[in-house]
């Protein structure tokens, strides 16, 4: 069997003029790639994030991504005009946060418990320290 060694993940979306716009301030940086009608951001050196045009399938798309600093990059959010659902903290510590794009597809960011205090080296995707 061969070893996995990158992630891939596409959202649909309906409007994909749009949906950049938005991806862009929500990743913070304008997107990497354009390979077709797909739009990538390199989100680490071994996953990809992607939009692609379905409006059929828009909404249906559930990503979690994992980050350090989530504070941080809510306020960055929140300056872009990017709202969020309520933090919930887990049992285990780890605190997620739901950030729906524009056609409800289900975004989300999850901190561990020792990502809050760790010095990241980055407060998420789009940002720097």
């Amino acid at each position: 069997m061969s070893a996995i060694t990158a992630l891939f993940a596409g959202v649909p979306v309906s409007d994909l003029d749009a949906s950049i716009d938005w991806y862009t301030r929500f990743l913070g940086r304008p997107p990497d790639m354009r390979a077709g009608v797909e739009i990538l951001w390199d989100i680490d050196e071994h996953a990809t994030l992607f939009i692609e045009p379905n409006a059929a399938q828009a909404g249906a798309g559930r990503i979690t991504l994992g980050v350090a600093g989530l504070d941080a990059l809510l306020e960055r959010l929140a300056s872009e005009g990017i709202e969020h659902e309520p933090i919930e903290t887990y049992s285990n510590g780890v605190r997620h946060v739901k950030v729906p794009d524009p056609d409800g597809n289900a975004l989300a960011f999850a901190e561990p418990p020792d990502a809050a205090s760790a010095s990241p080296r980055s407060a998420g995707p789009g940002t720097s320290s």
